[in-house]
């Protein structure tokens, strides 16, 4: 299956439109190249994109947009990279704004960037960037922690992705009962050690198993991450429950939105975490492996 394209331009400033000042008409500028959706006064991409395209970065350009004297914009991000000379003419670029390119700016409405996601809102260009970094519909990354897996897409494709390329073991059910064996458990490297994936209420939620150091201490972490949005994680809970030789430890708790990466949520120790004196003790033995059951369940609540 093709990957998805996912483009970032979250390093772009959010500016409010310029204010108290005549907005053209931008029909003048760029005539027949003009299209209308059934929205009214709303004016599509068009030629108008390229004008609005910076042409070191490629990004979109917001106030303060630079321009030379012949009239070659830039934005005000790229214009330090290029040393105060114009990319296009090599001319000296100076302090001059291109007030006209911010007005034509200010009055335009656009999709959503995320449209073939479903997205379906239209935004006045200078809200839109903003919208986009919130949007919804904005693609998910990989969740996967063994790797820096830079995939992106929706929950589908997600799955899929997880199964064929990172050969995540999957599983039906709302429980689960897990052992996680380590033949030498003194080698702690901020290695993950298991993701799985539970398919239970028409949602998928990932569940996470690893070792990491809290300060100087070795320590294991379980926790659980929800494939959608945070709004929506919320109306899940969890346990897990890990236990030997007559203890226990248990945690509950509400899974996290996987827009967290694994990482963030590790690090605000969000989870069952248990210290590796502790998880040899559970082991049992001669504590020199580790052999831990981790159990536990997803619910919905009500």
């Amino acid at each position: 299956m093709a990957s998805v394209t996912y483009i970032d331009d979250s390093h772009a400033e959010v500016i409010d439109p310029p204010k108290n000042e005549e907005m053209l008409d931008v029909t003048e500028l760029v005539g027949e190249h003009i299209q209308h959706s059934p929205k009214p006064n709303v004016t599509s991409y068009g030629n108008v994109r390229e004008l609005l395209e910076c042409p070191v970065c490629l990004s979109a350009m917001y106030p303060p947009i630079h321009q030379c004297s012949n009239g070659h914009t830039l934005c005000s991000g790229c214009k330090p990279r290029v040393h105060n000379r114009c990319p296009t003419c090599r001319h000296e670029l100076g302090n001059i704004r291109c007030l006209a390119l911010e007005k034509v700016a200010a009055s335009l409405e656009l999709p959503c960037k995320y449209q073939n996601f479903g997205c379906l809102g239209i935004y006045p260009y200078y809200c839109k960037l903003k919208h986009e970094s919130q949007c919804q519909y904005r693609p998910y990354t990989c969740p996967y922690a063994g790797s820096e897996c830079t995939v992106a897409g929706d929950i589908p494709y997600l799955v899929n992705h997880l199964k064929d390329d990172h050969k995540v073991d999957m599983h039906n059910g709302s429980t689960f009962n897990h052992r996680y064996v380590k033949s030498n458990p003194h080698e702690v490297e901020n290695a993950t050690w298991m993701l799985t994936v539970f398919s239970c209420f028409g949602q998928y939620f990932c569940l996470h198993f690893e070792a990491f150091q809290l300060g100087m201490a070795p320590v294991y972490i379980a926790f659980l991450r929800f494939m959608g949005d945070d709004a929506e994680a919320k109306n899940y809970s969890y346990s897990l429950e890990v236990g030997g030789s007559g203890r226990k430890m248990t945690w509950q708790g509400v899974p996290r939105s996987i827009r967290d990466s694994h990482r963030k949520v590790r690090d605000s120790y969000d989870g069952l975490i248990i210290q590796r004196n502790m998880a040899l003790f559970f082991s049992g033995g001669d504590r020199k492996e580790l052999k831990l059951r981790v159990t536990g369940r997803i619910w919905k609540e009500q």
